[in-house]
């Protein structure tokens, strides 16, 4: 079960999170705070679909050139359940649509799953910290102290 959920989580969500500082910026209407443009150091919303992926793909693999960088991304929502906690991931897919890479993220204020998550495939947006974190031997990127606008 671990190897399984380490093979999906590898494939799914990538290697290092994002970044910097407490956001400040207007409501979001999620009970949260969203970063104002300015504040947003990595802004995936704003590259074509094929610079986006391969920006993701510099992040999963270089992720010490984005730690602490505060980003925004829009993808599919997923997730992926184990060890007694669940993973949640943007998942951004590239020109073609044949190959997808994620960034998992931990939102900042607590909600219920699956009440108060969107639907697995919804479009979302996230804004959080990139940072890194290891499971056994795995690291794994994630947007910290996240928001869905």
């Amino acid at each position: 079960m671990k190897k399984i959920l380490s093979v999906i989580i590898s494939a799914l969500i990538c290697f290092a999170l994002f970044g910097c500082g407490a956001p400040s910026g207007a409501e979001n209407g999620n009970g949260g705070e969203t970063p104002d443009d300015a504040a947003v150091e990595v802004d995936l919303t704003k590259l074509s679909s094929t610079m986006v992926y391969a920006e993701v793909y510099n992040m999963t693999s270089a992720p010490g050139n984005y730690m602490g960088k505060t980003v925004r991304m829009r993808g599919a929502f997923t997730y992926a359940e184990g060890d007694g906690r669940y993973y949640f991931a943007c998942i951004i897919s590239d020109a073609t649509a044949c190959c997808a890479q994620g960034i998992e993220f931990v939102l900042r204020d607590e909600r219920k799953f699956p009440d108060e998550y969107p639907k697995t495939g919804e479009e979302i947006t996230v804004v959080g910290v990139f940072d890194t974190y290891f499971e056994g031997i795995y690291q794994y990127c994630q947007l910290i102290d996240a928001v869905m606008e």
